[in-house]
């Protein structure tokens, strides 16, 4: 298997163009490849002379996504560790901002092929920045790998640090919705982090009051997954905030869903009596999400 074998002649960015480069044509064969990697390498070059950063990231992780799968752990690391280095060349929060878009979007390009490097890589790249906002978004494309990549397990220790990350972050109302809604899908990838998985699911409801219709109605089906998951969770008995949340009480306007508000209304405040009364009348609604909904009574 080719290594890379870093030289005292050459810039290590362009050696790792050469590298990826060579691999990515050398099916084609030497008189096609070596215009191809000449051209590569000299548009690399020139990027590093010009001081255009962002050009030579994108060309860098689009050669090394080519070839990710030719290549062994240690070159594949060996790869991002100089590309990721880039971000320190840019000074711009803006300009910080889209290279880490670039070189984030392509690493969770191919889940499946070394996701637990492929999220390593991430966190190394999280490291390496400053900027509250670029970290916000190297981390939420960790929690899309963690799923995508069946590597969840590797993120759950840090949801601990969840609250130190807001107050760093900083960030907006809507991205915390986001981030606490990808946590909740994270967490759903193991049943036995079932209740911290709804802990999450609840603090995204809680984003949301009694604002214009349209914003609320983005809630609704995760309020249905919410009440549902924790009326099905034999180790769940504390979830009052549900009830009177704007995101679950808009369940109780349409027919449609009016049930689940109307089900866990029943759990939360009344007596078996009423749920039997329920059971009689929605049959057809309880077979919908099977038996493990009748733990309510």
């Amino acid at each position: 298997m080719t290594t890379i074998v870093p030289t005292s002649e050459e810039d290590p960015l362009l050696a790792i163009v050469r590298f990826t480069s060579q691999l990515a044509w050398a099916d084609t064969g030497p008189e096609a490849a070596e215009p191809q990697v000449t051209r590569l390498c000299r548009e690399a070059e020139e990027s590093i002379v010009a001081g255009r950063w962002l050009d030579l990231a994108t060309l860098m992780v689009t050669s090394a996504e080519l070839v990710s799968s030719k290549i062994s752990e240690k070159d594949l690391e060996c790869t991002y560790t100089i590309i990721c280095s880039l971000v320190k060349n840019v000074s711009s929060p803006e300009e910080v901002l889209e290279m880490v878009k670039v070189i984030a979007s392509k690493v969770v390009q191919q889940p499946n092929d070394k996701a637990s490097l492929r999220l390593k890589i991430l966190f190394n790249l999280y490291n390496l920045l400053d900027h509250p906002s670029a970290r916000f978004q190297v981390y939420m494309k960790a929690l899309e790998l963690a799923v995508n990549g069946k590597v969840a397990d590797c993120i759950v220790p840090s949801f601990k640090k969840i609250d130190s990350f807001l107050k760093e972050w900083n960030i907006d109302m809507k991205d915390q919705r986001e981030l606490f809604l990808a946590i909740a899908n994270v967490l759903r990838e193991n049943k036995s982090l079932a209740k911290e998985s709804l802990q999450f699911a609840t603090r995204y409801l809680a984003t949301f009051s009694n604002e214009d219709t349209q914003v609320l109605s983005e809630a609704k089906e995760e309020a249905v997954r919410a009440v549902i998951e924790f009326l099905k969770a034999p180790s769940i008995f504390q979830c009052d905030l549900l009830l009177d949340m704007p995101a679950v009480a808009q369940l109780e306007k349409e027919p449609n869903t009016a049930p689940v508000y109307q089900l866990l209304k029943i759990f939360l405040t009344q007596r078996l009596d009423a749920y039997m009364e329920f059971q009689n009348a929605n049959s057809g609604f309880l077979q919908t999400y099977d038996d493990g909904v009748c733990r309510a009574c």
